[in-house]
């Protein structure tokens, strides 16, 4: 377990186990995550949002705004 300083201006000091760990080198990006009441995961953010193109294929038809405002309304009913 690594402990994690907080100086006054609200910057934390990571160690340096757990920055090897989490891949994270100087100037990289973290994330912190609620995981619920008083917990919170800390994320390397290292995935480029582009990434993410690609991974949801596309529909057979386009889905109108009508369509979408009926699957909402029937899913919160449900």
């Amino acid at each position: 377990m690594s402990i994690v300083l907080v100086n006054s201006e609200g910057q934390m000091t990571i160690p340096p186990d757990l920055r090897q760990k989490l891949g994270v080198a100087q100037g990289g990006e973290l994330e912190l995550v609620e995981l619920g009441e008083g917990l919170c995961g800390l994320v390397a953010a290292t995935e480029d949002i582009r990434s993410l193109k690609g991974i949801v294929r596309k529909p057979a038809q386009p889905v109108t705004l009508e369509e979408m405002e009926q699957a909402i309304h029937k899913r919160a009913a449900d």
